[in-house]
Order: C-alpha cells, then structure tokens, then sequence
C-alpha cells in the first residue's frame, strides 16, 4: 500500500487548497503557526490550574507566550516584577509529539504543490507544541526515521518550542519504520502519565509502531493518533500506467492499471476501517484526515475529538 507516486503540477482547487499551498511554500514553522492557531480556542486538556484539587507548587518568571490570566497580580505590585503560578498538576503533565519521519511520508498532493504527508504532519504537530507552550506543559518530541529513533526531551517554554521546531524541521522522509526492538527499548521516555499526539500515515498496522502506541495507551498514557492520507489514496485517482516504487522496499516498479482501482479502494478502505476499530478498542483517540484539508480544520477537529471523550 505504500507508494511514492511522482507528483503532477495541478493548480489549486479551492481558497482553503490556495491558504495550504501558500503556507506551504514558508519555511518559517513560526509563521505558520501563528496563522494556524488564530483563533483556535481549544487546548490539549482541560486547564489543570483550576477547579478542585489543584494545589499552588511554585512561582516562576514570566516568559512570552505565557497566559495573562496565570500572572500573579499582587506579586507584581510588590516585586515589580512578572511572576507566573505554576499549579502542582501541571508538573506531573508532558505532552510527547511523534512524527512518523519514514520515506512514505513524502507522499506529496496532487491537488496542492508543496504539500507532502511529512509537510502536514511536522507543522500539525508544531502547531500542538505551540499550544503546550502556551499552557504551561512541558513537551517533548519523538521523531521515527530511517529505523532509528531520536528524541528532544520534554521541558518548559519558548526556547523548548524553538528547539522542538527547529528538529521538526530538520526531519526528512527516510527509510523505515524502528524495529519493535529498537521501539520496545525507547518507550521509558514517557515515565509519568503523558499525552501522546501520534502523526503518521499508519499504512503499516499491525505494525512495530502501532505496537508500541498501544502499550503506551495500556499504561495509562493518553494516546492520540492522525492518520494521514492524500485524496489521490482515498479515492484511488492515480494517473492510469503511472509507475511508482514502494520507497521503503526494494521490490521493483509498480503501475495501477483502471482495472486495478476498486480492488485498490477495497482494500485501502478496509486497511484504515481495521485501524480505527484498533484504536476504538484500545480507548485511543483517533482521526483521520486528508493533506489537502485545511490544517487548522484538521487541527480542530483532532483536539475537539479528543476533548469529548475527556468529558
């Protein structure tokens, strides 16, 4: 199921196609996160500073990005300086982005130029550590590539979202997936219970991967996964006797004939039904989305899904 398909030079079909492809062309992950999340009123979770049970922990020094509402006011007036109360559950809180960085994510759109599966999964997942930034959590970066696995370890504030963006923006499409052995040995950077955002287009499951997700969710971890597509995969819109190879085998030149599409629709469709039934029963939040959908929508919806199975 896995291809690399030569992309055509198609124009775009839509203003939210045009906002994609433009964004698309910065290499500015700053930019595109401020355009992304204008607006965006939803967090990862609940705020963790209010409501019952949260116990002051310790004051620390404001820094851009962090909310008015969690200054200290008083403290102001007496130090002259900013101070921002950190609440004692915040410090058990980590968000880990994961970013699928094999070569099938370079799977790029027919429909918008510039857009690829590892393009729309780096700047969602940017746009989440911006979001963790803002409120107070500490976040971390896991990033699968060429069978290895490297991490930026979870902390605090703006200079963590720089340096998580500057690695997601270092990530290029390579090789495979980590071994379930290689996986297996990495899976101790969650220690305390965390939010996981998974971005992947989870072509290979039952696989090392999704193995690892699911032992993370059985350990109490919140587990969200986005599966991505192109529209060209789901709808099985291929040019006729184009050749492809699988860049993560070595398997030689593929080609779909018209014949070749209904099978092709059937089993793709099967395929992501047997994820989303996997993810159901294992309590995982999960959604799927197209790159040529506007990524703020998506951004949206993943967090609104995940919000309403908190309640």
């Amino acid at each position: 199921m896995q291809s690399t398909f030569k992309p055509s030079a198609p124009g775009t079909s839509s203003p939210a196609a045009a906002m994609t492809a433009m964004m698309a062309q910065t290499k500015d992950l700053d930019l595109v996160i401020r355009h992304v999340l204008a607006g965006l009123g939803h967090g990862l979770h609940a705020g963790r500073e209010r409501g019952a049970g949260v116990e002051f922990s310790e004051y620390r020094a404001y820094a851009p990005g962090d909310e008015w509402r969690r200054v200290d006011w008083k403290l102001l007036a007496r130090a002259d300086r900013y101070f921002v109360r950190e609440a004692e559950r915040d410090s058990h809180v980590a968000t880990w982005l994961w970013l699928d960085a094999s070569a099938s994510m370079a799977e790029p759109s027919r429909e918008i130029n510039g857009v690829d599966k590892l393009w729309f999964a780096r700047t969602v997942l940017a746009c989440v550590a911006a979001i963790a930034q803002r409120q107070g959590d500490a976040f971390g970066l896991v990033v699968c590539s060429g069978g290895k696995v490297e991490f930026t370890q979870a902390s605090r504030g703006p200079r963590q979202l720089q340096r998580v963006l500057a690695q997601l923006a270092k990530a290029k499409p390579e090789g495979g997936l980590p071994s379930a052995e290689v996986l297996k040995a990495n899976l101790h950077f969650a220690r305390s219970p965390s939010l996981i955002f998974a971005a992947s287009d989870f072509l290979d499951w039952p696989s090392p991967l999704n193995e690892a997700l699911l032992r993370l969710r059985s350990l109490r971890h919140d587990v969200r996964l986005l599966t991505l597509r192109t529209q060209a995969e789901v709808d099985a819109s291929f040019k006729a006797g184009a050749a492809y190879r699988d860049p993560e085998q070595s398997d030689g030149l593929h080609r779909m004939t018209n014949a070749d599409r209904e099978s092709y629709r059937q089993q793709s469709r099967a395929h992501f039904d047997a994820v989303a039934t996997s993810c159901r029963q294992n309590n995982i939040v999960h959604y799927e989305a197209r790159i040529e959908q506007p990524l703020g929508g998506v951004l949206r919806s993943w967090l609104q899904l995940a919000g309403a199975r908190a309640k």
